[in-house]
């Protein structure tokens, strides 16, 4: 069952980089996310209530959904589709392989888990990766500022998105799944970002040509009610840390459909780039080898002998 989702959620997520680029033009960025996340909302809400499985909250799962649709869908999203702006769709997907190492910083500061050395190493091999990835636009005719503010805006972006992992964690430590947190989650993001639309006077425009419709319909779907239950499932029965890590396998997938149809040129740094990240990312959440249980039992015997004088003296 584990495995059925990983690869559910790698197939989709790493698509889904492509219709948030086929999202920009007539509509603006905050009125597409609002659209996405409020019938997504609207979908999940009806498949729980003909179900009768859409689970009672106390205030306090109100207030951590509330901040989970603010981290996972309302300015992640936004920095994503304004990184889309300047930056290809697929290196926006490389970027967020990253959220490994965000949600083992998130680990710490929320739950206050050492962060290990494999950790720390893996980190710099991540960033490395992306300082080649970045190479053209870093030190080419092609750089600019607004290449490095799109790179700025995908790390600010999943660091959210990290954030809202450990409050799904949360949530289910606490007995709600997440078909139920997700879906009022999705609500409570789509209502603030469109209050901010409102005061900022954003026209809700729509734009109903098939290339906005389709995609949008595709993010709606597969890419929020079926994208985001499956990962968040993975999160609660795997724990953030190796859920995360199908976030390695997007960038094969997204580079690959960003060079079909966007026209990516892989370059010797661009490669070698991705092969550290997602190197960096393996490294970070490698599992220690286990103790083998002869050893265990050796180290158990000699720790009883030791202390067999101290007990006779004490006699």
């Amino acid at each position: 069952m584990n495995l059925s989702l990983y690869l559910l959620t790698v197939l989709i997520w790493g698509t889904t980089w492509i219709a948030l680029k086929l999202q920009l033009g007539v509509v603006a960025i905050p009125v597409s996310i609002v659209y996405r996340f409020a019938l997504a909302a609207l979908v999940l809400f009806v498949l729980l209530l003909l179900s009768r499985k859409l689970q009672p909250m106390n205030r306090r799962g109100h207030l951590i959904c509330l901040a989970q649709g603010l981290c996972l869908f309302c300015i992640n999203f936004m920095c994503f589709l304004h990184a889309s702006q300047w930056i290809p769709s697929g290196l926006v997907a490389v970027v967020f392989s990253t959220a490994t190492l965000w949600n083992a910083l998130n680990a710490r500061v929320f739950f206050g888990q050492k962060i290990a050395r494999n950790v720390l190493l893996g980190g710099g091999l991540g960033l490395l990766g992306l300082g080649l990835l970045f190479w053209p636009e870093l030190v080419g005719h092609s750089a600019s500022p607004q290449a490095l503010l799109g790179l700025g805006l995908a790390l600010l972006g999943t660091l959210c998105f990290s954030a809202g992992n450990m409050l799904s964690s949360l949530q289910q430590k606490a007995g709600l799944k997440p078909l139920t947190t997700n879906a009022w989650g999705m609500a409570y993001g789509a209502t603030m970002l469109a209050v901010y639309c409102l005061f900022q006077g954003i026209a809700f425009n729509v734009e109903w040509s098939t290339r906005y419709i389709g995609s949008l319909l595709y993010l709606v779907i597969p890419g929020s009610v079926i994208g985001f239950t499956a990962y968040l499932t993975l999160v609660g029965r795997m724990g953030p840390e190796r859920a995360a890590y199908c976030t390695v396998l997007f960038p094969v997938v997204a580079l690959n459909v960003s060079a079909f149809v966007e026209g990516y040129q892989w370059t010797a740094p661009a490669l070698a780039g991705l092969v550290l990240v997602m190197l960096g990312n393996v490294l970070v959440f490698r599992k220690p080898k286990a103790v083998p249980a002869s050893v265990a039992a050796a180290e158990l015997a000699r720790l009883r002998t030791a202390a067999q004088p101290s007990q006779n003296r004490a006699t």
